[in-house]
């Protein structure tokens, strides 16, 4: 298929040749009169002798109006249709640039929807297994069979979903006392009383609230980017239960977003000139398609104010983006698709 950026360009190119050679001809047609003209005054000086040289200045002079005449109407013709043809194939490119903004604006916004219903899962889970028995033992009992007891089922429920770096089970003063794999990330006693997380998670208000954290590096997980969710352990798993501690888990950010962030359906020209990603709410890109710049590098959209749009920029590029809409009971934390394109070659 014949590129349109290339057939605009052509059209451009043909109109200012066809432009340049009228203006050419009407140039040597003026210079020509114009020595027609001195021939016949010449041939008037010469008197009879020049008669014979004033018939072919005339024929000259006449050539040189019939050729005056069909520039102008060349002119006329050939340059304004050139002129609408141009207009036509810029109109033709922006509404493909419109088409294609829009279509990556839908693709931005299908990113952050599967981000968004991924991670209302994990909403879900933190809240489900932090009424677990085991999970509410660990805490009201405290007692080292109980805290043992509830590390091998955290450890069985990471067998089973294998998007979790770790779960963490943390007492009201912040001390980690059980956790899914110990012997990857040695945690247990540790204090993690002073993260922002632990703390917003004593504070919810009921079983059916959670804590949502932005991707983050966690030293304590090897510096691995993880999304953190977390909510209040409450006595018999209740509801309404006073707070006991909190269950901490901790989404294994990098593979799934790589996913998403990749597996967007473009072709292989499109993914040539394309970079896809997520951006937090401060504008700091947590995911990209090239592993690039990840968690510092930002990337300041211009979104006036819009859910969703596209714009280009000084250098040609479409920046389309789709703020996150959230999915049932989780609004989302601020997070855009964002997809950039270059324009064809």
């Amino acid at each position: 298929m014949s590129n349109p950026q290339e057939i605009v360009e052509l059209t451009h190119s043909v109109k200012k040749l066809a432009t340049n050679k009228i203006s050419d001809i009407n140039d040597i047609n003026r210079e020509t009169t114009f020595l027609a003209l001195n021939a016949l005054i010449e041939a008037a000086r010469a008197g009879d002798a020049g008669k014979g040289f004033a018939v072919v200045a005339n024929q000259v002079k006449h050539v040189s109006a019939r050729i005056s005449d069909i520039t102008t109407v060349l002119n006329k013709e050939l340059a304004g249709s050139l002129s609408k043809l141009t207009e036509l194939a810029d109109g033709m490119i922006e509404r493909l640039r419109s088409h294609e903004g829009q279509r990556c604006t839908d693709l931005a916004l299908n990113m952050i929807d599967i981000i968004d219903r991924n991670l209302y899962e994990r909403s879900c889970d933190v809240r489900w297994w932090a009424t677990d028995s085991a999970v509410v033992d660990c805490l009201a009992n405290r007692n080292a069979a109980a805290r043992e007891y509830a590390s091998r089922r955290l450890s069985v429920i990471l067998d089973s979903y294998t998007v979790y770096l770790d779960l963490w089970i943390v007492d009201a003063g912040g001390t980690v006392v059980a956790n899914g794999r110990p012997g990857t990330y040695p945690v247990i006693g540790k204090n993690i009383a002073n993260a922002r997380w632990f703390m917003d998670a004593m504070k919810t208000a009921s079983g059916s609230d959670f804590v949502a954290a932005d991707v983050e590096a966690l030293p304590q997980l090897g510096g691995a980017h993880a999304a953190t969710y977390a909510t209040a352990i409450r006595e018999r798993g209740a509801v309404d239960g006073q707070p006991l501690g909190a269950l901490i888990i901790f989404f294994d950010w990098t593979p799934q977003a790589a996913a998403v962030v990749r597996g967007v359906r473009l072709s292989d020209d499109e993914w040539a000139r394309s970079r896809c990603m997520i951006v937090d709410s401060t504008f700091r890109i947590i995911a990209s398609s090239d592993a690039t710049g990840i968690l510092n590098e930002p990337f300041r959209l211009t979104t006036e104010g819009k859910p969703r749009g596209s714009y280009r920029l000084s250098d040609g590029r479409t920046v389309s983006f789709a703020l996150t809409p959230g999915y049932e009971s989780y609004r989302g934390l601020g997070w855009y698709g964002v997809v950039i394109r270059a324009p064809t070659a």
